[in-house]
């Protein structure tokens, strides 16, 4: 129950991620790197000022390419987490003039093979806002076929593994805590509710 004096709720149309208007004072690259920078800003906040580090980041697009009720999921080594984790197919938006949109579709045609010619856009998420600037753009494929041309595949790409699994199966190993790459649970998670929603009411 709210506390009296307390902020009103937000209604669910108005919940919202509110912009800030902090004067960045200072903005230093600390490091620059082959995908992305590290920068350093000196930021005016309330009363005084804050310090913060954090990765500056093109951003990327991600695809939940889903056909006969099954997700595509590919596998690759992460270095990081030193683990072969599942994901969707994601890429930067490093080509200049290129949309989000664009970019899944030469995501999907790159580490998959494959061409949609039904796109809708789901949900963009900042993936760590107390620490980089992403922001992924996700979208669901449908109507999938295979790619005009098989892509050569490099580095950790070299070996990447495709799998079509079962939506249901990626949703209860997401739950379970199996599948815990973030990209993967929110693009599964939003592509099993827009079609559960589309099945209960075909017209909408």
């Amino acid at each position: 129950m709210p506390q009296p004096g307390a902020p009103a709720r937000p209604t669910a149309a108005l919940l919202a991620d509110e912009p800030v208007d902090a004067a960045v004072l200072e903005s230093e690259l600390v490091y620059e790197g082959r995908v992305w920078d590290v920068r350093s800003d000196t930021v005016a906040y309330g009363d005084g000022q804050i310090v913060r580090q954090y990765v500056d980041h093109p951003g990327a697009a991600a695809v939940v390419a889903v056909e006969d009720g099954r997700v595509l999921l590919i596998q690759q080594y992460r270095h990081p987490i030193r683990l072969r984790d599942w994901e969707i197919p994601a890429g930067l938006l490093d080509i200049a003039g290129e949309s989000p949109l664009e970019t899944a579709r030469r995501e999907l045609a790159e580490e998959a093979d494959l061409v949609a010619s039904s796109w809708e856009p789901l949900v963009s998420i900042f993936t760590t806002p107390g620490g980089n600037d992403e922001i992924v753009h996700l979208f669901l494929a449908r109507d999938l076929a295979p790619a005009d041309d098989v892509h050569a595949r490099e580095d950790e790409e070299a070996d990447i593994r495709l799998e079509w699994v079962p939506l249901a199966d990626a949703v209860a190993g997401i739950f379970a805590g199996r599948l815990r790459n973030g990209i993967l649970a929110v693009g599964v998670l939003a592509a099993a509710e827009r079609l559960r929603g589309a099945k209960e009411d075909p017209g909408a």
